[in-house]
């Protein structure tokens, strides 16, 4: 019995440490915000959210460009044309309609 005590008092501190580093080893790969498997998931959203960010960005700069065409002294005289057409919803007698399918744009 006094080996089995003697052999516990010696082996607890080494087996708590090892088991503290184990825990803490786990949680660097595997936890849930600072584990490299959080870091390389994070990175995946920035890299899809950075290619969401350049879409909108040129669906903006392409809206602007047409926006820029109908204001003040520039006004473009074909953009305003295809606009009051398109509100409007008229065309001229010698004009061909082709109409564009659902989700379908023309710039």
């Amino acid at each position: 019995m006094r080996a089995i005590k003697r052999a516990f008092g010696v082996l607890f501190v080494p087996v708590v440490f090892a088991g503290l580093c184990w825990h803490f080893a786990w949680y660097a790969v595997h936890g849930p915000r600072v584990g490299s498997l959080a870091r390389e998931a994070k990175a995946a959203e920035i890299v899809v959210a950075r290619a969401d960010l350049v879409k909108a960005e040129a669906e903006r700069d392409s809206m602007e460009r047409r926006v820029a065409g109908l204001r003040g002294d520039q006004i473009d005289r074909d953009q305003l044309d295809e606009r009051a057409r398109a509100l409007l919803n008229m065309v001229g007698k010698d004009e061909v309609v082709s109409p564009y399918g659902p989700g379908r744009q023309l710039f």
